[in-house]
């Protein structure tokens, strides 16, 4: 039997620059803001988060150290969101956390001056341009290759569940796509994304990467952008599902909740159970089902044959991995989960603030801009 894995979590979150006072994207943020973040989070010393340029010079990635607790990274997170946010304030921008930007033509966007950067937009073309999205990724700690590709083909059936719970992009280029998560559909567009294939073993992962390399296909397999992966720069499992959270509580219990399903899906293995591993095709559907409705219409339970309310899904699954909770030291951030059931996600709460200020008589690009002020507000709230 292999060795318990150490769990360990590691969180990516990507924001978008807006100007303050227009709410518009800030296509070409000063050069000096990046760095007086990164100046100011190496200031506060110990376990810091760091800051690093994306894509597009519009969007800005934090990510924390390896944390033994997903606490410990909510707390790296918090002191991030902080100093982006008043660093950024002090250039008349603010970040926001959530995946589309409810108004922004990505014509506009311009790539970062960085040699991958360039590398993709020249491969990609029309479709990198769109690509004016922003994620959360969950890296958890398994380092035995073998058990993170058994772990990777087990946990695609939850990853659905997950995405429901992070919905933060309904609007696209000024319109109400109807969509919970529209960054899904935009990032569908690109090669290699969605859910993997099951992998027998690490040696096949191994094998079909390499055909990729070895066609030159690919240059690493960094660029495999799956929904799931395993890592290829740290012994983690990638989770790489979910909108980016505009509540840092949000993003706190999910990666919890990943960090258990693992954690469950261990303990299974340990008794030499598993969890069913369903056609692709229907993992496809509870991803549609997610992106389209988020979590208003429930997901299909494939061993019931039937949908299910989301809010029993999730105390199903909060139930399942309550010893795990325990064990990690994450019980309240899963409990925090039921809130977003509550409230509703970023996507439904923009989508209120929309409507409402079109009810009261503004005009459409005035209820937008109303959206693009609370998602500043919110993004640093309670930190």
């Amino acid at each position: 039997m292999v060795n318990e894995p150490p769990f360990t979590v590691g969180i990516e979150e990507e924001y978008l620059l807006v100007e303050r006072a227009t709410g518009a994207l800030a296509n070409d943020p000063p050069p000096a803001l990046l760095a007086e973040c990164e100046r100011r989070l190496a200031s506060l010393g110990g376990r810091a988060a760091s800051v690093t340029p994306e894509f597009l010079r519009a969007q800005i990635e934090v990510q924390t150290g390896i944390c033994r607790t997903v606490s410990e990274a909510r707390a790296e997170l918090a002191a991030a969101r902080r100093i982006v946010a008043e660093v950024a304030g002090e250039h008349g921008l603010a970040p926001i956390a959530a995946s589309t930007h409810p108004f922004a033509e990505w014509g506009g966007a311009k790539a970062t001056e960085k040699e991958r950067y360039r590398s993709l937009a020249a491969d990609l073309q029309g479709v990198g341009r769109r690509l004016l999205i922003c994620g959360l990724h969950v890296h958890v700690g398994i380092p035995d290759n073998e058990l993170r590709i058994d772990l990777m083909n087990q946990a695609m059936y939850f990853l659905p569940h997950l995405l429901a719970l992070s919905t933060s992009s309904p609007f696209w280029r000024g319109d109400d796509t109807g969509l919970k998560s529209y960054r899904i559909a935009v990032f569908n567009e690109l090669p290699r994304t969605g859910p993997p294939d099951y992998f027998e073993s690490y040696g096949e992962y191994e094998r079909q990467v390499r055909r990729l390399l070895d066609a030159k296909l690919i240059d690493d397999p960094t660029k495999l952008w799956w929904d799931i992966r395993p890592s290829a720069r740290f012994p983690t499992l990638e989770m790489r599902i979910t909108d980016v959270t505009t509540r840092l509580d949000d993003a706190a219990g999910l990666a919890a909740m990943f960090q258990c399903i693992l954690g469950l899906l261990w303990r299974l293995r340990r008794s030499n159970q598993r969890w069913r591993i369903y056609p692709h095709m229907l993992v496809k559907e509870n991803r549609w089902r997610a992106q389209r409705y988020g979590i208003d219409e429930g997901l299909v339970d494939f061993g019931k044959g039937q949908i299910v309310p989301f809010v029993t899904l999730l105390e199903e699954l909060i139930e399942l991995t309550a010893p795990e909770a325990e064990r990690f030291g994450c019980a309240a951030e899963i409990a925090g989960l039921r809130d977003i059931l509550k409230r509703g996600t970023s996507a439904h709460r923009q989508h209120a603030i929309y409507s409402k200020a079109l009810v009261g008589g503004a005009p459409k690009p005035e209820a937008l801009k109303s959206v693009v002020d609370w998602l500043v507000g919110e993004t640093v709230a309670g930190l």
